[in-house]
């Protein structure tokens, strides 16, 4: 172990789960999510990291037209021991009936246990956007039905509606992403029925609840996807959309009944039915 480690502090202002996804690729470590960023700790400088960022964030600007802020704060501390203070940074989490924890600390008797290793996970419920989600998951999936998790990530959300007794798929474009899924199902003892690389698009199936928590522009992208594995009179989860692009999303699915819509910070989730009155 070397005497000393970095820890980066980083806070954006907005499109964080861009950001997120980001660090899952480039990183060699884990990092920790806070309300409005990340933290990563590493016995190497991570001055690279900051440089990538910075080259993300201005071609988001330019994509998007909006002023994006990103503030960094690096700094070299003794290692004591690092790995401790990183485990002790991340706390487990009780979501409706889940209840979320890292891998070193104990489940809930009275709860369904995820059990998440931060230093592989992409997304560990401690953020709105997930959080929202499992809430959904909680409230809407039932015992049999068939489950698609759409940008599965960390495999979260899949791992969820499995232990509440559906029959679940999952996709993300990532390869990471699908890996780190097929970890987390074996690190909970459970199993995805289907899991692949790749959009919802390649599957001939039809689903009785559909789950994407993915960002804002994509949503709207993949919409006609989306919307075209959805059974009759089954419902579609939508997350990770910041508060203000909330009636540009829904525009594209002015076909569909709003049942719910889920706040958090500036976040928000709708929960959708096929078929609208």
């Amino acid at each position: 172990m070397q005497e000393h480690y970095f820890e980066l502090v980083i806070k954006a202002s907005s499109h964080i789960p861009i950001f997120s996804d980001f660090l899952a690729d480039t990183l060699p470590v884990g990092f920790e999510e806070t309300d409005d960023g990340f933290i990563i700790r590493s016995e190497d400088e991570l001055d690279t990291i900051m440089w990538g960022l910075e080259q993300l964030r201005e071609a988001l600007q330019k994509a998007t037209g909006e002023v994006i802020e990103l503030e960094f704060k690096q700094t070299k501390l003794k290692n004591s021991d690092w790995v401790k203070v990183y485990q002790d940074s991340i706390q487990p989490l009780c979501i409706d009936k889940f209840y979320i924890h890292p891998t070193w600390d104990a489940p809930d008797a009275n709860l369904i246990n995820i059990a998440i290793d931060p230093a592989l996970a992409f997304g560990t419920g401690h953020h709105p956007t997930t959080a929202s989600a499992l809430r959904a998951i909680a409230k809407y999936v039932k015992i049999g039905d068939r489950v698609l998790d759409v940008g599965c990530g960390s495999g979260i959300l899949g791992v969820g509606a499995i232990k509440l007794g559906a029959v679940v798929d999952a996709c993300d474009t990532d390869t990471a992403c699908v890996e780190n899924s097929q970890l987390n199902s074996e690190l909970n003892s459970v199993k995805f029925n289907k899991l692949w690389e790749g959009s919802c698009s390649l599957t001939k199936d039809s689903y009785d609840v559909v789950v994407a928590n993915i960002v804002a522009d994509v949503l709207i992208f993949i919409a006609n996807d989306l919307k075209c594995v959805v059974k009759k009179d089954g419902i579609l989860i939508l997350s990770g959309i910041l508060e203000k692009y909330e009636s540009k999303v829904l525009k594209f699915y002015q076909d569909f009944e709003i049942l719910e819509k889920i706040t958090q910070d500036e976040w928000v989730t709708f929960i959708l039915k096929e078929g609208k009155k």
